[in-house]
């Protein structure tokens, strides 16, 4: 999705760049954060952005949502400090025990044994790779290369085993009953009793196991602890993956550890947030910045939960629409809480395309807060040349004719269009047969005219039979004519009465430019058979 700012001149470049210290888009405002995060200059390293996943299951919309936003604010920020080099790194927190066996996987009840062990040493369900996990990590990375998203893939179990989180969790048992202390008023009476930062892993059966810690000894870097089945008194190394940490500690350990200047994070974990800071900042680091973004919503309002099931998968989006027009919808208003429905994406793909429109006429200023511009990383790519909420009606009237017949109505409209020059035009017009085919058309229904609007529905097909029936601005003209002369007193109930009537829906395109892009013969049959229906 990142086409960058190569193709444009260097004066272009630098009037964007000074226009980008002060611009208002939110991506820019985060940026800003970054650089006066360092105001006596940068690191030799750069600057280090973050995205975190769990991979006790696939990788989903929400993924993208907050890698798609953080690349975002990433490459504004590298267009105010060009010589600053950045990272992106995609953590995996893989060495999370297994607390459920996801339902629909083979082998449960192999599965089922492993509970309690750490994912990356699960095994794989599916006989592919060394570890559920590593399944499940080659799936993400799989997922952001298919988007072009450029990263640096880690894993929590290969962080701690390497020895790389060391240091930190030294730090941690020094420093442990700051640690305890901030955590402590957040647990409830019983949790708090046998709360400890670590958790060390059973030397026997691999398990990550939550018992109190009886001693600790940060000069050897050990706990003691006793096994909750045997009762054995033992003494574990918190190094080398010998143990890990509690995840709100572990996630302030992270961010000292690996230099973490910037990551997002949902409403829900607006709490852990200012805890994992506060531990942070005991362990001698610094919380990155970000901001918290809200969740997303389903058709009726309620918030999208993975366990219910109520939300919209990426491969669901990618059916009908294009992860650009997906990326432009996530850009809006992301401290927002919005619906995420398939409903959405007709509208969403053009306002995408509508974006991209605007981009060559647009000044500086407006560049930078166009969508389309945060979505490339540069000048977004010229838009087809029909709208996809166009493309929709006119299959909802073609029916399932397959691509053929829509490509025969856009011939009409430009005789040049060539369907196998343009794959861009033919793929989008095969989202919107496959758009209407699942979410439509089992919705649509077209009601008969009444009396005045069947008198109408005669005079608009009398002027489509007439030499200006082709022309998009004639009709649209006569449309308004024709109701007026028919006494409706808000043209819009004429227009609505047009989308019921010929659609099925009570929302629609351009009237004008639809009918003369669907062509008067195709038209007229609509109209007949709407007048044929009985009132």
């Amino acid at each position: 999705m990142h086409t960058g700012l190569a193709s444009l001149p260097p004066e272009d470049i630098a009037g964007l760049r000074a226009e980008a210290r002060v611009n208002r888009a939110w991506p820019f405002e985060e940026a800003r954060r970054l650089v006066a995060r360092y105001p006596n200059g940068f690191p030799a390293g750069g600057v280090v952005f973050e995205t975190g996943y769990g991979p006790s299951g696939l990788p989903h919309i929400g993924t993208f949502a907050e890698v798609a936003r953080t690349t975002m604010v990433r490459r504004a920020f590298e267009l105010m400090c060009p010589d600053v080099p950045t990272r992106l790194i995609a953590f995996s927190d893989d060495m999370d025990g297994m607390r459920k066996v996801p339902p629909g996987l083979p082998r449960q009840e192999e599965l089922r044994r492993h509970l309690g062990r750490p994912l990356s040493s699960v095994p794989d369900p599916f006989g592919t790779h060394e570890s559920f996990a590593a399944h499940n990590n080659a799936r993400l990375r799989a997922f952001l290369d298919r988007f072009g998203f450029d990263y640096e893939f880690l894993s929590a179990t290969d962080c701690y085993r390497s020895g790389r989180f060391d240091a930190v969790l030294r730090r941690v048992l020094e420093r442990w009953d700051e640690v305890v202390d901030v955590v402590l008023p957040t647990l409830g009476p019983e949790r708090r009793a046998t709360y400890a930062p670590f958790l060390p892993l059973c030397p026997h059966t691999g398990r990550v196991l939550q018992v109190p810690i009886e001693a600790r000894d940060p000069e050897a870097a050990t706990v003691v602890w006793r096994h909750p089945d045997t009762g054995k008194r033992l003494t574990t190394s918190v190094l080398g993956g010998a143990a890990k940490l509690q995840w709100k500690v572990d996630w302030a350990m992270r961010w000292v550890a690996l230099g973490v200047d910037y990551e997002m994070a949902g409403k829900d974990l607006s709490d852990s947030v200012r805890l994992s800071s506060r531990i942070a900042r005991i362990l001698g680091g610094r919380p990155p910045e970000g901001f918290i973004y809200e969740l997303f919503l389903d058709e009726t309002g309620a918030k999208i939960s993975k366990t219910r099931g109520n939300g919209l998968t990426i491969e669901e989006w990618l059916d009908y629409a294009s992860p650009e027009s997906l990326a432009g919808y996530l850009y809006q208003q992301p401290r927002a809480a919005r619906k995420l429905h398939a409903g959405v994406i007709p509208r969403a793909v053009d306002d995408y395309f509508e974006a991209c429109a605007r981009w060559p006429r647009q000044d500086v200023k407006e560049k930078l807060g166009n969508p389309a511009f945060h979505v490339h990383g540069g000048p977004p790519p010229a838009p087809p040349p029909v709208p996809f909420g166009l493309l929709l009606n006119l299959v909802a009237v073609a029916g399932d004719a397959g691509p053929e017949v829509v490509g025969r109505y856009l011939a009409r409209h430009d005789p040049a269009w060539d369907p196998a020059r343009d794959l861009r035009i033919a793929d989008l017009v095969g989202k919107a047969l496959a758009f209407h085919r699942d979410r439509v058309a089992q919705h649509a229904k077209r009601r008969a005219p009444d009396k005045r609007e069947a008198a109408a529905l005669a005079e608009l097909d009398r002027f489509l039979a007439g030499p200006s029936g082709h022309d998009p601005e004639a009709i649209q003209t006569e449309l308004y004519a024709i109701g007026r002369r028919q006494g409706f007193a808000n043209l819009r109930d004429w227009f609505r009465a047009l989308y019921e009537i010929l659609l099925g829906r009570a929302e629609g395109p351009r009237m004008g430019t639809f009918l003369a892009l669907l062509g008067p013969n195709r038209a007229r049959e609509l109209i007949a058979q709407a007048l044929m229906e009985p009132a």
